[in-house]
């Protein structure tokens, strides 16, 4: 099916009721994951049909279409991106907007795992920093964490990365009794190897298998708070007024040079200044990472009229919440947001 859009209409930039500009798009380009993450999903995940998702060239059409209503930065996710056939070809196609002046930055999130065969093509296509996702240095708690993770392969990746000219940032989730041993260990190694390193608190979305998601993620539940108080014991943090565009709140670590950002969607709120959107694999977007409201895209786009793609656009980005409603606590066993992470992309 034909699904391209001809660029002819007038393209306004998207502009929510709270008078937000949105101009960050993170497109999950598959569901699936060659690890299985003990705080992201289950061990025995049924993915989407492929006849669900998404053609390259149609998620090309869709980014097309934000990037002519004012998005200047894509971040492409999953799952883990890296794992989607043929998915190079998408990163060439978009890095044209970089080279048309129309696009600011291409990125990725990713684990790592397939980064030493993509990251020479990663570069050429434009994109010139990923982030990657590592919880732990030890090799048989990465496996544990991951279940099908060997950490050898990701830091094989990391290096092909930087051998490449990508900057690395690494994007660790807190998880106490998990890597609450560890964070004095990835800041040295990230401030040596000249990493930012971003901590994150653990998220409830989806079911992780155990039949009680919110005890679970309670029982791993880390507030960043506790895990500043604790970094304080033996590093120097010095505000910081670095951004990316993304939710982080940078310090800068005066031993190391290094960067340190922390993302505290349950300890504070990140929404206040939230730009960005998700777009997933179906063409289903969503508002906010913490709600269910979403919108259908695939329809509008298959219809073949750019009227009325951009008409769902602007529906959409009129029901943009002011922020989520994250809660994590034992008198709730089901996750605040049914789908995983790998659904709406990370």
């Amino acid at each position: 099916m034909d699904t391209a859009i001809s660029g002819t209409l007038a393209a306004p930039p998207l502009v929510d009721p709270y008078g937000r500009h949105v101009a960050y798009l993170r497109v999950s380009v598959t569901d699936r994951c060659d690890f299985r993450c003990v705080y992201c999903m289950s061990e025995h995940m049924t993915f989407l049909p492929k006849a669900d998702v998404l053609s390259l060239e149609e998620l090309d059409s869709l980014c097309t279409a934000f990037v002519r209503r004012g998005v200047r930065k894509l971040r492409i996710t999953g799952g883990e991106p890296l794992v989607r056939r043929d998915i190079m070809w998408l990163f060439n196609r978009l890095g044209r907007h970089l080279d048309g002046g129309g696009l600011d930055e291409l990125t990725l999130t990713t684990n790592a795992s397939q980064l030493d065969r993509h990251a020479a093509g990663l570069f050429a296509a434009g994109v010139r920093r990923v982030n990657v996702s590592l919880d732990t240095l030890d090799p048989d708690k990465f496996a544990r964490i991951t279940r099908w993770g060997r950490l050898e392969q990701v830091l094989r990746g990391i290096d092909s990365a930087v051998s490449a000219g990508l900057a690395v940032k690494i994007n660790a989730v807190a998880l106490r009794g998990v890597n609450d041993d560890e964070i004095h260990d990835l800041v040295s190694w990230c401030g040596g190897r000249g990493f930012d390193l971003t901590f994150i608190e653990v998220m409830p979305l989806g079911e992780l298998g155990d039949g009680n998601s919110g005890e679970m993620r309670l029982d791993q539940y880390w507030p960043l708070s506790m895990v500043r108080a604790e970094l304080r014991k033996r590093w120097t943090l010095e505000d910081s007024d670095h951004a990316t565009g993304g939710p982080a709140r940078y310090m800068r670590v005066a031993e190391t040079g290094g960067r340190i950002g922390f993302i505290t969607p349950m300890t504070h709120n990140f929404c206040e200044a939230c730009n960005r959107v998700r777009l997933t694999c179906t063409g289903t977007l969503y508002m906010c990472l913490g709600q269910e409201d979403a919108a259908d895209l695939r329809g509008p786009l298959r219809s073949g009229s750019e009227r009325l793609l951009m008409e769902a656009i602007d529906e959409a980005i009129g029901r943009k919440p002011e922020g989520h409603d994250f809660v994590i606590d034992r008198r709730r066993a089901q996750p605040a947001v049914s789908r995983h992470m790998s659904v709406t992309g990370g």
